[in-house]
C-alpha cells in the first residue's frame, strides 16, 4: 500500500505541475480585445482561437486527476493503522515525569503541602511590586 501511495503522490505533483504551466499559458478572457482591432494572435501556434479549446480541456482533465489523486491520498491516509509510531499518538504515561519543587504550590496529590518557617525562606509577594525599589 506504501507503493501505491507513493504512486499516487507523484501523479498528484506531476498533475499540478502541469495545471501551473498551463493556467499560466492561457490567455485571459481580456486578451481577445486586442484580437479584435488587429493585433496579431491569429500567428500563434495554435491558431486564432484553437488553442483555447485544447489549453482548457487539458487544464480540466488535469485538474480532475488532481481531484481524484487527492481524495484517494485521503482516504489512503485515514486507512492507516492507529500504531504508526507518532509522538502525538504515544500515551500521557510514557512522557517522563517532572518533580515539583520543593517550594511550589503543585504538589503531589493526596500529600500535604510543604511547609517553611519565616526563618528560612523570605516573604515573596504575589507579584512583581515587591521589586521595585523604593525612593
Amino acid at each position: 500500500m506504501n507503493l501505491l501511495v507513493n504512486v499516487l503522490l507523484t501523479v498528484q505533483i506531476l498533475a499540478a505541475l502541469g495545471m501551473i504551466g498551463l493556467i499560466l499559458i492561457q490567455h485571459g478572457k481580456g486578451a481577445d480585445m486586442g484580437a479584435a482591432f488587429g493585433s496579431g494572435s491569429s500567428g500563434s501556434l495554435f491558431g486564432a482561437s484553437g488553442g483555447a479549446n485544447f489549453l482548457s480541456r487539458t487544464t480540466a482533465v488535469l485538474a480532475a486527476v488532481f481531484f481524484v489523486c487527492t481524495l484517494m491520498l485521503a482516504y489512503f491516509s485515514n486507512a492507516r493503522p492507529a500504531s504508526t509510531g507518532s509522538v502525538l499518538e504515544t500515551p500521557a504515561a510514557a512522557a517522563p515525569a517532572v518533580a515539583p519543587d520543593a517550594g511550589s504550590a503543585a504538589a503531589i496529590p493526596g500529600t500535604a503541602a510543604p511547609t517553611t518557617s519565616a526563618a528560612t525562606a523570605p516573604a515573596v509577594p504575589a507579584s512583581g511590586a515587591g521589586q521595585i525599589p523604593a525612593k
